[in-house]
């Protein structure tokens, strides 16, 4: 994607977490002038919440008929929503991740973050897929605050799992205005995954941000917030 191009499957690289350290600069570029872009995102990161809280057995029936119309209308239900009425709310959340897996996984593949190992083939289409109530989300969520001595930035990370990874929730505050930060989360063994970036504009108002990392809970190690240049501002341990 260059400054002035569109791209809907970078984007949703993006949201997963799947791109490299500069095609997220790039997207970062792009996005800070484009507002069709950040329109897009947010639609692609509320699908992406959807997707997290149902089940992968959920996935299996494929889209209903006249997916596309479903889904934008049922994205919009879900953003109208957000406003407390969590029952009603849940009751969609069947009906989106069956479209959604089709309009952005292509037909019938699970994913995570970075696939790899982790995908599962699903079985053919049926005519229709009903809405139900997905059961309840697994325990275990953790929050936790931190604040570094050395730069003075403060992170506060809410974490949530789900099956073989985490859903992240981050604010942070005390980045200079400008830096290119990205959240990385570290697992136990050592290896670390991108769970999302953007560029600081208010360094006293802080930002915050949704992510996801392909790492089941228990063998997250810590998150951290970061430059570009690998420069370490802050760190919570999980």
């Amino acid at each position: 994607m260059s400054t002035k191009e569109h791209d809907s499957e970078l984007l949703g690289a993006y949201v997963l977490g799947t791109l490299d350290e500069q095609e997220v600069r790039t997207v970062d570029e792009h996005m800070a002038s484009c507002q069709k872009c950040r329109d897009e995102l947010d639609g692609l990161r509320d699908m992406e919440s959807a997707l997290g809280e149902v089940p992968p057995e959920a996935f299996l029936d494929g889209p209903p008929e006249g997916g596309d119309l479903l889904l934008q209308r049922t994205l919009r239900q879900v953003r109208s929503e957000r406003a407390g009425q969590t029952l009603r709310r849940r009751a969609v959340l069947g009906a989106v991740a069956a479209v959604a897996a089709a309009a952005v996984l292509g037909g019938g593949v699970l994913i995570g973050q970075n696939t790899g190992e982790r995908t599962h083939e699903a079985t053919p289409p049926a005519p229709s897929v009903a809405a139900t109530v997905p059961p309840a989300q697994p325990g275990g969520m953790k929050v936790v605050e931190g604040r570094s001595a050395s730069t003075g930035s403060e992170m506060r990370l809410r974490v949530t799992p789900a099956v073989d990874w985490i859903r992240l929730n981050v604010s942070a505050m005390g980045i200079p205005v400008g830096e290119r930060c990205r959240v990385v989360v570290v697992a136990k063994d050592g290896s670390r995954e991108i769970a999302g970036s953007w560029l600081v504009a208010d360094e006293k108002k802080g930002a915050n941000l949704d992510g996801s990392a392909a790492v089941p809970l228990d063998d997250v190690d810590k998150v951290v917030i970061e430059n570009d240049q690998g420069k370490e501002y802050v760190s919570v341990e999980v």
